[in-house]
């Protein structure tokens, strides 16, 4: 028997020792800890939609967000309520539970989150859980946001803290944390993971992991993105990851937090059908759904429903995302 007792005192020679296990141990143990917390053949939809577009003036290596690249990105306003209602309405009706908006900023003004604000009202009163990710927060913001109905709040720590700083420089990893601190002190259930693919080594994905799973609570879900380069932007031309170590990062967050849900999210669209199998059998049991994710391509619906098909595995309900947020 495995044991699946939440830790959070988790040590990076412990880490690496799962990172080191042979590919079919590690996938084993992440397999049996994935089946004691959940259903194995059961997969958690969401959508995201960027509600604010361009014109960041972060300089996080990998986004074509960021107003320091010339990547061609054409710069939007916030999108009216009407066309966020819309776009919630289609996700939920394509089999989304979970609608997450996001939007390029450092961090909202107090009018700008009034907006979300309202937005989130709506897609509530479509029956769907709601997500934002708008960069850092006050604690009045976060106070603000628990109060409106907010289901997650999504902040990625991206990497390692000793990687982090070649990868951004515009804000501190403390800065990170202390949203994160913040929105875990009002209760609201935090989405947060990283970033590999970046050129990282594997101590730093170990490091990130180490981050995640020693937090006081753990994230309730946790977005696993793999780099998706974008022309133009610091990390283009950054060598491939191994796809295989993909696979061990996802297995490893699986055995650190069990409890968590483990999403695939960005670089989807570059992976084949049998990496996403093998990430579903290493704990991965959540998706982003729909054509984009912000800016970045993602796997069309039909085409995640059939692989869904032929993997005999099924999208979980709203009703079962509702009682697991609960």
């Amino acid at each position: 028997m495995i044991d699946t007792t939440l830790r959070h005192d988790w040590s990076l020679p412990e880490i690496k020792t799962l990172f080191d296990l042979p590919f079919n141990d590690l996938l084993f143990k992440a397999q049996t800890v994935h089946r004691q917390n959940f259903d194995p053949n059961s997969v958690q939809i969401s959508s995201l939609l960027s509600i604010k577009t361009g014109a960041c003036p972060e300089d996080c290596s990998y986004c074509p967000q960021s107003a320091r690249y010339d990547t061609e990105l054409e710069k939007e306003r916030l999108l009216p309520l009407e066309e966020v209602k819309q776009a919630a309405l289609n996700a939920k009706n394509n089999g989304a539970t979970r609608f997450c908006m996001g939007a390029a900023w450092r961090n909202p003004t107090d009018k700008n989150l009034d907006n979300v604000i309202e937005m989130i009202s709506v897609v509530k009163d479509l029956g769907m859980e709601t997500c934002v990710t708008l960069g850092m927060l006050t604690r009045q913001q976060t106070h603000k946001l628990k109060q409106a109905g907010l289901d997650y709040y999504n902040h990625n720590l991206d990497t390692s803290p000793e990687y982090y700083k070649d990868i951004i420089t515009t804000r501190t990893y403390q800065d990170r944390l202390d949203t994160l601190q913040h929105v875990q002190d009002e209760n609201i259930n935090v989405c947060c993971g990283g970033i590999v693919g970046m050129g990282e080594a594997e101590a730093d994905r170990a490091g990130l992991l180490q981050q995640l799973a020693n937090m006081p609570k753990h994230p309730e879900s946790v977005p696993i993105n793999l780099l998706v380069q974008v022309e133009n932007t610091p990390l283009y031309g950054t060598d491939k990851m191994d796809p295989l170590d993909f696979v061990r990062t996802i297995a490893v967050a699986r055995i650190l937090m069990p409890k968590s849900a483990v999403r695939l999210s960005a670089g989807r669209n570059d992976m084949s059908d049998e990496l996403q199998a093998l990430c579903f059998l290493s704990g991965a049991n959540s998706i982003f759904y729909g054509e984009k994710l912000l800016t970045t391509p993602n796997p069309v619906e039909n085409k995640d429903m059939e692989l869904f098909a032929r993997l005999g595995i099924k999208p979980q309900s709203t009703k079962d995302a509702q009682q697991s947020a609960a």
